[in-house]
């Protein structure tokens, strides 16, 4: 069985993910599925039938030359579109919810107890515990770390101007995920408050606990922005299909000598939305490998649990000699 709570390197964390999924693959998304399955499939099935007739009406109306069209549809259609929005964001807040905090709580109970065999009932039962203490990290996110992080992002894009911006951006991205992350960790594998959890997720990634050692900071950095990467060109076969549809569409000129009008009408702009509904699900399904990769990172992190795990090694092996 993989070991968790172990130094690594930049390479094997990367190899490391990948192995994870292999040895649990199977019953970590049986489980995520099982639990997360009926709420995304419901939210696609919004997303789809819900906004294509909005955007079918959005491009038929600016490709004829006629805005007040969609101005009338969308004034007559208010309440509905009002109703779907708002649908969407409660499925999507729901979804979150149960993306972020699956991943962390089941690497969680698999490093405590070892079972190869998690169910669905036992991730439940650490939902429904940690209920309280979700929406305590959702509210911190929200109100704490988005406007420090707005802040930071807002300079560095004001130092584009002077190029340095570029370079800032590229480091501080990963960053501030890895910081979110390590704190979505850290707060439920501990009992630590918002502010202690914040704390030592920015500190982690600059330095270990002993602070005799080099620096983490490079290899998180750079392993999640590897895994980001291949997360990204893996979801972009989704998304460039419908919009290679979408302007091949537009482009063709039929025997009548005039552009097509709206690729989102008909069979074809239900295709392109099943398309994207699958890239919404896809993006969800992926976001587990950057949290996996996360968890990694942060059991590199606790330094003071590889002495445990090492000692009580030490301890079964001088048993088993007696």
């Amino acid at each position: 069985m993989m070991q968790f709570y172990q130094k690594r390197d930049f390479g094997t964390f990367i190899s490391d993910t990948f192995a994870f999924f292999k040895e649990h693959g199977k019953n970590y998304f049986k489980n995520y599925l099982l639990i997360n399955g009926i709420l995304l499939i419901l939210m696609v099935l919004i997303f789809v039938l819900g906004y294509r007739e909005l955007f079918s009406q959005m491009m038929g109306s600016n490709t004829s030359g006629q805005n007040y069209y969609f101005e009338a549809y969308f004034q007559e259609n208010q309440t509905m579109l009002i109703f779907v929005s708002t649908i969407v964001f409660i499925l999507f807040l729901a979804v979150t919810m149960v993306s972020y905090s699956y991943p962390i709580l089941y690497l969680k109970r698999l490093t405590e107890t070892g079972d190869k065999n998690i169910k669905a009932d036992d991730i439940l039962s650490d939902l429904k515990s940690n209920i309280g203490r979700f929406l305590k990290l959702f509210l911190g996110l929200l109100f704490i770390v988005t406007p420090l992080a707005m802040i930071v992002f807002g300079l560095s894009v004001m130092l584009m101007f002077i190029l340095i911006g570029f370079l800032l951006i590229f480091l501080v991205g990963p960053t501030l995920m890895n910081i979110v992350n390590f704190l979505m960790f850290d707060y439920f594998n501990t009992r630590k408050g918002f502010f202690e959890s914040l704390s030592y997720a920015v500190r982690a990634q600059f330095s270990y606990r002993n602070g005799r050692e080099k620096s983490p900071f490079w290899k998180y950095w750079g392993s999640t922005v590897v895994m980001y990467l291949i997360i990204q060109t893996v979801s972009s076969i989704f998304t460039m299909i419908p919009m290679m549809i979408i302007f091949g569409g537009m482009m063709t000129v039929p025997q009548s000598g005039e552009l097509q009008q709206n690729p989102f009408e008909g069979t074809m702009g239900i295709f392109i939305f099943i398309i994207y509904g699958i890239s919404l699900l896809f993006s969800f399904l992926m976001i587990n490998v950057i949290f996996v990769n996360s968890g990694l990172q942060y059991y590199d992190s606790r330094t003071d649990l590889h002495r445990n795990l090492d000692l009580s090694e030490i301890d079964t092996i001088g048993s088993n000699e007696i």
